[in-house]
């Protein structure tokens, strides 16, 4: 065959009329095929081209170059023999059986059964530019993933994406040659399996079929063949005659979508030969599509010509759309419970970025019908499947980087880190710094090489290793790394606690959000709680100790859940005054009103805090809606049902009528008209006195609206504390108690921390029986009072 081919009279003419429907310019077609202008020019005017130039120009016109290139006499008959089209359709048919039973389904983890990738797939989202090569600093990122947020208040970065995204078929579209680069278990294999699926079916790449190479297979196979052997060797089981020859055929015009997977799951010594192999392919046969898929940092090679990009985790959108294709056909009642408890559950839903983690959720809830409520079980199952499970159950081997580093002492490398770092409040770190702590912790492991150049090397290998391997410490930008997810470097903090018995050290960080999720883990993972809950206790009883007017606010608090009679646990009843002892001066009178009148009409097992919550919510003291929600969190964790608001109802309608702000006459006609309706266990005294309120009131009238403010303006202060007074004197609430914007924090954290406390013995860890009733029976007490 010539090395140079021009187009023939009636084929220059095509391609002309090609060239001007395409509508772009010579210096774009030539980008397109890899060329320069002056070859464009050279095509266009019927001269002759280098032949795989020549092919490259006729695949970006969509056009043949068989039908319109002037042949020699072999070629010719070659020509006449296949005709391009025929053979590609030839050859489809051929393949399709096997292209099906292979890319259409998938069985991963526990599944008891492979399911149609169809029925589940999720549009995968490719970030342009590889994440860890970013030039950032550490700044940068915090900046990036906080949002604006308070450190304190952190987001869970693994649900903020701030890079542009674009679709995976856009992206292979876009590029002739891709290198998709993704975490473990980001769905690197499914999106070639569906690229596959979809060119076999012609919905994508039509003009091409697809042939997909395990590149682990390939590597491993008995004869070292090439690619191109491995292809014609592939056809021929599909019953393609003359294999060698047809793929031959179809490759040099461009007929192939190349889908070459797991580059990253090759095995060390065959790594050279393969990584050779796919170059020189690449070169040989350009004029096709190439798709190859690695881990990130898995391998240090750049292959020429192609283009890398990363998977990006998915975010709320393919979330939802993958939950709902999971339990579409099982059961689609569960897959919505499904979405509210994750998106109810931040760490667990951050999780769900990854689609290995993902379907691990979907199993684990389509199973139990929720998710366990101790979550240190299910993230240790997370980590099993990053760890190990995930190459074991499709039979891939790792190289040990460093032999001496076992799965243990990686877990146990991973807690030292986490909480090292998470004490210094460093969720992104440096390189060189996260290789000093590997190199302190291997110095001290049996036949560690302790020489300060063998330790730097080896302390960057684990590093990669990890990285590589399991996924959990990634590259954020070039030289810094953090956890993958924010809830494994809590997981982990978590498990280094428990391991070295640092429970004192802990509860120190009582009052710090952040610190929340690694108290509920470190207790759940614990044989015995008690020494945790009890040092709890006592750190939170202490945050008021010196503080007498708080003092006195839960002394009250006492006195007045003992004056009532209901059968709940005081615990319950404290928890419900203090939420009621607030400054609820702020919030509309008539709007609590409404929300009381909803509560009580509500079933039986209405969640009242949600009604209180949405209340406190439309004040105006911002701080004060934060608190009130926090303390209404802690009597639901005690309460659990809208009985307790119910019962003790009239205490809350009481307080509605001591509302002070302006312009609320017209709600203060309705408030006390409704108190009185209620007949809420009032004294005869008492409800002779508010009527005499009631009547000192205008009319509410449209009409009057101004009357009634002016009256409101000249009266309103004198008529509130003459009702302030009486409501102190006969039912011993409504209390002004003026707290300073110190005790009001002080308060939040108070309110916090009790809520905590509550939650770790809510959850599935183990604690005592008389442990937990003694902090149950003096919870929310004065110190002074606590046995």
């Amino acid at each position: 065959m010539t090395r140079s081919v021009r187009a023939s009279k009636t084929g220059l003419e095509k391609a002309q009329q090609a060239f001007k429907l395409k509508g772009c310019t010579k210096e774009y077609l030539a980008g397109g095929a890899g060329c320069s202008r002056q070859t464009i020019h050279k095509f266009l005017k019927g001269q002759s081209v280098d032949k795989s130039l020549f092919q490259a120009i006729c695949t970006e016109l969509g056009l043949e170059w068989g039908e319109i290139a002037e042949l020699e006499a072999g070629e010719e008959q070659a020509g006449k023999t296949y005709s391009i089209n025929a053979l590609l359709q030839e050859v489809r048919e051929k393949i399709k059986p096997y292209i099906q039973e292979r890319c259409s389904t998938m069985r991963v983890l526990d599944m008891t059964q492979p399911v149609e990738l169809n029925d589940i797939y999720t549009d995968v989202n490719i970030l342009e530019q590889i994440t860890g090569r970013r030039r950032l600093k550490i700044e940068d990122l915090q900046a990036e993933l906080l949002q604006n947020s308070d450190l304190e208040e952190l987001v869970r970065f693994g649900l903020c994406v701030t890079q542009k995204r674009v679709s995976g078929l856009q992206a292979v579209q876009g590029h002739r040659k891709l290198m998709v680069l993704g975490k473990p278990g980001a769905g690197k294999t499914t999106f070639l399996k569906y690229l596959a699926i979809q060119c076999i079916e012609r919905n994508f790449q039509g003009n091409r079929f697809p042939i997909f190479i395990t590149l682990k297979d390939f590597a491993e196979a008995d004869k070292k063949l090439d690619i191109f052997e491995y292809i014609a060797l592939q056809l021929s089981k599909c019953q393609v005659t003359d294999a060698s020859t047809k793929a031959e055929q179809l490759l040099e015009h461009g007929k192939v979508l190349v889908l070459l997977d797991g580059l990253d799951e090759v095995r060390e010594e065959d790594t050279k030969r393969v990584l050779n192999e796919v170059q020189e392919f690449s070169y040989q046969f350009h004029t096709n599509q190439f798709v190859i898929t690695c881990r990130i940092a898995a391998k240090e090679y750049t292959f020429q010509g192609f283009t890398e990009v990363e998977v990006a985790d998915f975010n709320s959108e393919q979330i939802a759309t993958f939950a709902q294709n999971w339990f579409r056909l099982s059961d689609p009642v569960k897959g919505e419970r499904f979405m509210q408890k994750l998106k109810g559950n931040k760490p667990i839903e951050e999780l769900a970025t990854n689609p290995l983690l993902l379907t691990l959720l979907c199993l684990v809830f389509g199973e139990a019908g929720s998710f366990p409520t101790n979550r240190s079980e299910l993230y240790k199952e997370g980590l099993d499947v990053l760890l190990k499970k995930w190459d074991a159950k499709r039979n891939i081997e790792r190289d040990e980087v460093y032999k001496k580093l076992s799965l243990q002492r990686k877990e146990d490398l991973l807690s030292q880190i986490a909480l090292t770092t998470f004490e210094h409040k460093d969720y992104f770190f440096k390189q060189k710094t996260i290789e000093k702590y590997i190199a302190d912790f291997i110095f001290n492991l049996p036949n560690a090489r302790t020489e300060p150049k063998q330790l730097e090397l080896d302390s960057e290998a684990i590093l990669k290793s990890i990285e590589a391997q399991h996924g959990l410490l990634v590259a954020r930008a070039t030289g810094i790394y953090s956890f993958s997810h924010l809830t494994f470097h809590e997981y982990f903090a978590a498990r280094e606690i428990k391991e070295r018995s640092l429970t004192a050290n802990l509860v120190k960080h009582i009052t710090e959000k952040r610190w929340r999720e690694v108290f509920l883990l470190a207790a759940g993972m614990m044989r015995n709680a008690d020494d945790l809950v009890q040092l709890m206790k006592q750190k939170v009883d202490g945050l008021l100790a010196t503080d007498e007017k708080l003092q006195q606010f839960l002394t009250w608090v006492e006195e007045k859940s003992c004056s009532v009679k209901v059968g709940y646990k005081t615990a319950a009843v404290r928890a419900f005054y203090v939420y009621l002892g607030r400054d609820f001066v702020l919030v509309l009178a008539s709007d609590l009103t409404g929300a009381l009148d909803l509560a009580l009409a509500r079933d039986r097992d209405c969640d009242f805090v949600l009604v209180l919550a949405s209340v406190s919510a439309r004040g105006r003291d911002r701080d004060f809606a934060l608190a009130s929600d926090l303390a209404s969190d802690l009597a639901l964790a005690l309460a659990s049902t809208r009985d307790l608001a119910s019962d003790l109802a009239s205490d809350l309608v009481h307080v509605l009528s001591l509302a002070s702000t302006r312009d609320l006459a017209l709600a203060l006609a309705s408030t006390l008209p409704s108190t009185l309706a209620h007949d809420l266990d009032l004294d005869l005294e008492l409800k002779h006195k508010l009527q005499q309120f009631q009547d000192q009131l205008p009319n509410p009238t449209y009409d009057d609206q101004e009357a009634s403010k002016a009256w409101w303006q000249e009266n309103g202060q004198a008529w509130t504390e003459q009702l302030r007074a009486v409501m102190i004197e006969h039912c011993n609430i409504g209390h002004d108690w003026q707290f300073s914007d110190s005790q009001k924090k002080l308060l939040e954290q108070y309110y916090d921390a009790n809520k905590l406390l509550v939650d770790c013995l809510n959850s599935e860890c183990y604690v005592s029986r008389d442990v937990r009733q003694h902090i149950e029976d003096t919870l929310l007490l004065p110190v002074k009072t606590s046995p």
